[in-house]
């Protein structure tokens, strides 16, 4: 049998070109020094700093880039973090609940900073996680707009632009951010996109309907309207192309990738009388409540959105600035075929009063297509689990001899203290 250290530079090179995540390519390096010396630690480099988004009737100025006044760019990765299985443990009930979902942002002088993975909010965590002895999936990421006259370590949303922003890179390699475009919302509803080469921000006059959310979906931009039309993006030439016809019936629309697939789905409101403490003052509100999702597949032919009543064995994920999806052998839970979203309409009845108290997920639903019925996080510990706090095995050291390994290069420390 050949030696790890003695295969081809041609073989190896093979090898990295499947490795799309900076922490595969960091086992990788760390099988031997021959492997580590044929590629280059991943140091993407994000563009620098953007001008604001003009007015709709501004479409066509050019503003300066180097104004005082614009956006700079950053980007979180959400990631599922799991306890290594030991051989004894494989495919048994007590794997279950081992795995921890999390959005890490790089922050600067080599820091991380841990989000809650549906939404913007950040957590105050200071403690060292070794990932050499835990297993890290990529699951999905997000790139947000930061105006520059706000510090990016805030920790409240008032220096981020609140659309959904996805990102192309027309570089010769994922590394390579000289050349990209940006698609986004704009406030007026309508698609606005940025082109380094162009250094300006330009607005899509196609709007049957306000825009609703946008995707980076096999190298190609796609956005769905309020009404379920759905169109592709050239960032050559802006022009859209119909891709799918409109689903009515909802009232917030949503695109995931599952599967390989791109899918819609469709959130239903509905308007809930609420009152306030009596005690502070006596005062009626009315509030957005979350009460049924439907789900479409695409069908590219016939330029359809085709009904899907069972998501098998994936979970779809609808945060504020992404959605993903995930399998539950991936996430290590038994139930799958269910949606899990943000609404506020559980802080605000207090109907997740019942999680523990160190939780921040009390704003997080679970909608079960089995049953068509939705109930807060807590009504479900397998998927409650999967949000803050994070488990005690996070930062333990004892992992169990049996266990694979799951080597990296260094321990990498979240929260207020640098990389080792």
């Amino acid at each position: 049998m050949a030696e790890w250290s003695e295969l081809p530079k041609e073989l190896l090179h093979l090898v990295t070109q499947s490795l799309h995540t900076s922490f595969d390519l960091s086992r990788f390096r760390t099988v031997c020094s021959t492997w580590r010396s044929s590629v280059e630690p991943k140091r993407n480099r994000l563009p620098g700093r953007f001008p604001i988004l003009p007015n709709d009737d501004d479409n066509n100025v050019n503003v300066n880039v180097n104004a005082s006044f614009g956006f700079h760019l950053s980007k979180r990765t959400v990631y599922l973090i799991r306890q290594p299985q030991s051989r004894d443990e494989m495919d048994t009930i007590a794997t279950r609940t081992r795995s921890w979902l999390v959005k890490v942002e790089e922050g600067g002088a080599n820091r991380k900073h841990l989000l809650n993975p549906l939404k913007r909010h950040r957590f105050e965590f200071s403690e060292v996680i070794d990932i050499q002895k835990l297993s890290i999936l990529e699951i999905g990421h997000e790139y947000v707009l930061n105006y520059v006259n706000c510090s990016p370590n805030a920790l409240n949303d008032g220096s981020l632009y609140m659309e959904k922003v996805v990102l192309m890179n027309l570089g010769y390699s994922e590394r390579d951010f000289d050349a990209f475009v940006l698609l986004t919302i704009h406030v007026s509803g309508k698609l606005a996109i940025f082109k380094s080469s162009d250094k300006k921000w330009t607005i899509l006059q196609d709007m049957p309907s306000p825009y609703d959310d946008v995707m980076l979906f096999k190298g190609n931009f796609y956005a769905v309207d309020n009404n379920g039309r759905t169109v592709l993006v050239d960032c050559s030439s802006f022009q859209v192309c119909l891709v799918a016809n409109p689903v009515f019936g909802g009232d917030k629309k949503s695109l995931v990738e599952c599967n390989g697939e791109l899918l819609l789905v469709d959130m239903y409101l509905s308007i809930d009388a609420g009152t306030v403490d009596s005690s502070v003052f006596d005062a009626y509100f009315m509030r957005e409540k979350t009460v049924k999702f439907e789900a479409f597949k695409l069908d590219e032919g016939s330029k359809e959105w085709v009904k899907v009543n069972d998501l098998s064995k994936s979970v779809l994920f609808l945060g504020e600035d992404c959605c993903f999806s995930a399998s539950v052998d991936d996430l290590r839970v038994s139930k799958g075929n269910s949606i899990l979203f943000v609404d506020s309409f559980f802080i605000l009845s207090g109907e997740n009063d019942e999680d523990d108290g160190d939780s921040h997920d009390h704003d997080v639903g679970v909608f079960d297509f089995v049953n068509c019925c939705i109930k807060p996080v807590g009504h479900y510990p397998e998927y409650s689990k999967l949000f803050w706090p994070p488990p005690s095995w996070i930062t333990s050291t004892d992992v169990g001899s049996k266990c694979f390994p799951f080597l990296y290069e260094q321990p990498i420390v979240f929260g207020a203290l640098e990389t080792m």
